[in-house]
């Protein structure tokens, strides 16, 4: 896991006031890796807490497979030591859970109970690909939670490596990672990129508003060729604008 970490906790906050479609807007335009293809979520995933909105923190990492009963048996202090790995690090943490038991769910690491236990380990939600439960006792807890799904029970839920990269949903999420997630999906930030996030995605915010959604709201009393042309004026701008600032075309 990376010691350091690039941006200040009130830095952190100031990620979560945007969405994370956002945040992409911004990472597109410092990251050396390929935007089309990486740092976000492949497969689709569920945020079941919408009315949160965006949570932002370092990933802590788990693997479960609630539908193997020898872990507990094999391993009877894991939770105790998973646990311990989990308050070493500073939050803000999004708990990562890789459910090896996929495609299938048979139990769900999450329920009330684990949730109020993170929460107070300084862990503000969990992004996993397996399921969750007691979902109004969760969200209760202050706890957000994307999945893939919701279910009954919790089987042999039992953490079985943990400090480990991760796969989940078609991404590769390793410890110490910034991740930002919302109702759309989650990005994870290369270390490297993260110092420069928060600038890059006020930036691109700043420029959409001044440009292209201003024209397209400044309609009043103009024909349609006056509106377009506009529209066409301002996505100039915007591309001007982004090109000045980062050397990349942007999105308009």
């Amino acid at each position: 896991m990376q010691s350091e970490r690039p941006l200040a906790h009130a830095d952190l906050l100031r990620l979560k006031r945007w969405n994370t479609p956002t945040i992409y807007n911004g990472w597109e335009q410092i990251t050396r890796h390929d935007p089309n293809a990486e740092g976000f979520n492949l497969e689709e995933t569920r945020d079941f807490m919408p009315q949160m909105g965006p949570m932002v923190g370092h990933a802590v990492t788990v693997v479960v497979e609630p539908g193997n009963a020898s872990h507990p048996r094999a391993h009877p202090r894991a939770w105790e030591e998973y646990r311990a790995y989990v308050a070493s690090v500073p939050g803000p943490k999004i708990v990562v859970v890789q459910d090896l038991d996929k495609p299938r769910v048979l139990g769900a690491f999450w329920g009330e109970v684990n949730a109020n236990i993170h929460r107070a380990l300084g862990c503000v939600g969990t992004i996993t690909d397996g399921a969750v439960r007691d979902l109004d006792e969760m969200a209760n807890a202050g706890f957000k939670a994307l999945a893939r799904r919701l279910c009954v029970g919790h089987a042999s839920s039992w953490p079985v490596r943990w400090n480990c990269e991760v796969e989940i949903f078609g991404r590769g999420i390793r410890p110490g990672q910034l991740v930002h997630a919302d109702k759309h999906g989650f990005l994870a930030i290369p270390h490297e990129d993260a110092p420069r996030l928060l600038e890059a995605a006020r930036f691109m915010d700043d420029n959409e508003c001044g440009t292209v959604i201003a024209a397209a709201r400044d309609t009043a009393g103009k024909t349609s060729e006056e509106v377009r042309a506009a529209i066409d004026a301002a996505a100039r701008t915007f591309g001007e604008n982004t090109r000045a600032r980062f050397g990349r075309r942007g999105e308009w």
